[in-house]
């Protein structure tokens, strides 16, 4: 039995859409953020960084989502959710896959931590009016147009098909959800993606990831 590591409001909801997609039997252990939203250290317990998502499977440990993603698909996915190997849109679905996290999450969570610490409790009061100056400055002049460049990419992308691989979900999609959540949490995105997202989000196999992941903050609609 597959059983997912799930930390509230994190990665590994896309984890368990995946395997709604796929039809297969899992177990959800759910694992709730510290006050400094932080996971808890009895994740430790599962993979020594205690990051989440991390999959348990007869006896093997998978942790980091692109890597969890590949391993579901090719050991479950009988040719679903990942196009024909050598066509131009198994080419995509490869640069998608790791683009997720390689290029479009790191501004985004920059941007996220820059953002939390001016109201750390850690802060010194009288040191917050220049930690959100100095913070503010480096996302308005570097953080936001990175982020600005990515978000029209992936805009321009979904003009060309519904999917980032082509004409069908994939699993490259399953791994773009997130960042685009995560930029959806704090701007209003571009019409052709706010679509896509509600698109995903209406699907039977996500809401029913939902039903299983409980509470989940990034989904605004």
């Amino acid at each position: 039995m597959i059983t997912v590591h799930h930390l509230s409001n994190s990665r590994s909801q896309r984890i368990i859409w995946l395997l709604e997609e796929l039809g297969l039997e899992y177990d959800v252990k759910r694992y709730e953020r510290q006050p400094t939203q932080l996971a808890p250290e009895t994740l430790k317990s599962v993979h020594p960084l205690g990051k989440s998502p991390v999959i348990t499977d007869d006896g093997k440990t998978i942790a980091e989502s692109g890597a969890i993603v590949d391993y579901l698909i090719e050991t479950y996915g009988k040719g679903r959710l990942i196009p024909p190997s050598g066509s131009p849109e198994h080419l995509r679905y490869l640069y998608w896959t790791h683009y997720a996290e390689g290029s479009a999450m790191p501004p985004l969570v920059m941007k996220l931590i820059f953002g939390q610490i001016p109201k750390s409790p850690q802060m010194p009061f009288f040191l917050r009016p220049l930690a959100r100056a100095m913070f503010g400055g480096i996302t308005k002049s570097y953080l936001d147009p990175q982020i600005a460049a990515h978000v029209a990419f992936w805009a321009a992308e979904l003009e060309k098909s519904p999917y980032f691989a082509g004409e069908a979900l994939t699993g490259a999609d399953v791994m773009m959800s997130f960042p685009l959540e995560a930029a959806a949490a704090s701007q209003t995105l571009p019409p052709v993606l706010a679509s896509y997202l509600v698109r995903i989000h209406d699907r039977p196999e996500y809401q029913r990831a939902l039903a299983r992941g409980g509470p989940y903050a990034l989904i605004k609609r």
